[in-house]
C-alpha cells in the first residue's frame, strides 16, 4: 500500500509554520496513542505513521528534501539531494525517539504528575474541605459569628506528619530510587508511569507509625469559630485557607470553603441588596388612604403613608432599610408591596352596606370600566 502524504497525515497544508506542524502531531498523536485507544487495532499503526510524518516534516532541511523529493527523499539511492545518515537520515519508520521526546509531557501528563526525569515532590498539599451554612436573614444583616465542627484529616501528633515511627524521615523509594515514576516498555516505546512502591513521593515508611499506620494523618473533628461579615448572601463563599486536610508527608494544608444559604424568612424577600415586604390593607383603607405601620430588617418600625385609591401591587420606597453592601459603605431600599384584602365572613348588616355602596359605586372603578368597554368592543368586532 502506497505511503500517505505527510502532510495529509498531520492535517496541515504544504505553507503550515514548524509550530502548526508541531500543534498538529501533539492532536493527532494524542488522539491516536494506543492508551487512549485500547479498542481500536488500528490504532499502533496510525500512532507510527503520525510520528513518522512529523519526524520528516520537524526538520526545516528534511522537510525541504520532502517537499521536492516525496517520499522518495528518505528511501536511499537519492542523489545529494536527499538528507542522510546523522541528524537528518531517517528510517523506514522515522526517529521515533527524537518525536516522541517533543511532546512526552503532553501524552502522559496523566500517568507522570510531574516534569521528564525530575523527582515528585516528597510532600502533597491536602484537599480542599467543603461547608455549608445556613444562617437567617436577620444574620446576613448584622453579620454573626458562628462555631463549627468540621471532621478532616488533621497530622498526626505521634509522628509529627512524617508517618514514620517516632518521626524518623521516610526513606528513599528502592523501586523508583526516589524518583517517584517507573519505566514499562510497550511495543516500540517506552512509558513512565507512576511508582506502584511509593505512589509517586519518591520515599517510602520503613517502621510506620502505629497511631496513624504510616499515614501521617489522622481522622479528627475540629471547632472552628467563624466570622460571616454583613451582606453576605446565598452562594457567597467564604475562604479559609490552611483550614482543609492536612498534607501528606508535612505538606501544607488544603482550605476550607464555606458557602452560605439563607433560609427563608416569613417576612421579607431579598433580592440583592433590596428587601421586600408584602403587606396586606384593607379594601376601605385601600379606598380612603391612611398609613399602616410595617416592620424593618433591623428590628424596628416605620409608618409608610397609604394614598387613597391605592390598588394591589402598588409599591412604596423605603430608602437604605435593606441590605448592607458586602464590601460596606451602603445599603439597599425596603419596598413596601400593598395587597388589597377582600374581606369574609360577612354579617348579614355588613352585605347589605356592601349592596348598597356597590350600587352607588358605578363611576368608582374606572379599570373596571375600561376593561369591560374593551370587551364590549372585541364582542362586537366579532360580530362583524
Amino acid at each position: 500500500m502506497a505511503k500517505r502524504d505527510f502532510y495529509d497525515v498531520l492535517g496541515v497544508s504544504r505553507g503550515a509554520s514548524a509550530d502548526e506542524i508541531k500543534k498538529a502531531y501533539r492532536q493527532k498523536a494524542k488522539q491516536f496513542h494506543p492508551d487512549r485507544n485500547s479498542d481500536n487495532p488500528n490504532a499502533e499503526a496510525q500512532f507510527k505513521e503520525v510520528n513518522e510524518a512529523y519526524d520528516a516534516l520537524k526538520d526545516a532541511e528534511r522537510k525541504a528534501a520532502y517537499d521536492r523529493f516525496g517520499h522518495a527523499a528518505f528511501e536511499g539511492g537519492m542523489g545529494a539531494g536527499a538528507p542522510r545518515g546523522g541528524r537528518g537520515g531517517a528510517h523506514p519508520g522515522g526517529d521515533f525517539g527524537s518525536a516522541f521526546s517533543d511532546v512526552f509531557e503532553d501524552l502522559f501528563g496523566d500517568f507522570m504528575g510531574g516534569g521528564r526525569g525530575g523527582s515528585r515532590q516528597r510532600a502533597s498539599r491536602g484537599s480542599d474541605l467543603r461547608y455549608n451554612m445556613r444562617i437567617t436573614l436577620e444574620e446576613a444583616y448584622t453579620g454573626v459569628q458562628k462555631s463549627i465542627r468540621v471532621p478532616s484529616l488533621t497530622a498526626c501528633e505521634a509522628c509529627n506528619g512524617t508517618g514514620a515511627e517516632g518521626g524518623a524521615e521516610p526513606v528513599t523509594c528502592p523501586t523508583c530510587s526516589g524518583i517517584g515514576k517507573v519505566r514499562a516498555q510497550q511495543g516500540f516505546f517506552t512509558v513512565e508511569r507512576t511508582c506502584p512502591t511509593c505512589g509517586g513521593l519518591g520515599q517510602i515508611v520503613k517502621n510506620p507509625c502505629k497511631v496513624c499506620k504510616g499515614a501521617g494523618r489522622v481522622e479528627k473533628e475540629r471547632t472552628l469559630s467563624v466570622n460571616i461579615p454583613a451582606g453576605v448572601e446565598t452562594g457567597t463563599r467564604i475562604r479559609l485557607s490552611g483550614e482543609g486536610e492536612a498534607g501528606m508527608r508535612g505538606g501544607p494544608s488544603g482550605d476550607l470553603y464555606i458557602f452560605i444559604e439563607l433560609r427563608e424568612h416569613p417576612i421579607f424577600q431579598r433580592d440583592a441588596h433590596d428587601l421586600y415586604c408584602r403587606v396586606p390593607i384593607s379594601f376601605s383603607a385601600a379606598a380612603l388612604g391612611g398609613e399602616v405601620e410595617v416592620p424593618t430588617i433591623d428590628g424596628g418600625r416605620s409608618r409608610v403613608k397609604v394614598p387613597a385609591g391605592s390598588q394591589t401591587g402598588k409599591q412604596m420606597r423605603l430608602r437604605s432599610k435593606g441590605m448592607p453592601s458586602l464590601r460596606g459603605g451602603s445599603h439597599g431600599d425596603m419596598l413596601i408591596e400593598l395587597s388589597v384584602e377582600t374581606p369574609v365572613n360577612l354579617t348579614a348588616r355588613q352585605k347589605e352596606l356592601l349592596a348598597e355602596f356597590e350600587s352607588l359605586s358605578e363611576h368608582n372603578n374606572p379599570e373596571g370600566q375600561s376593561f369591560f368597554s374593551k370587551v364590549k368592543n372585541f364582542w362586537e368586532g366579532m360580530k362583524g
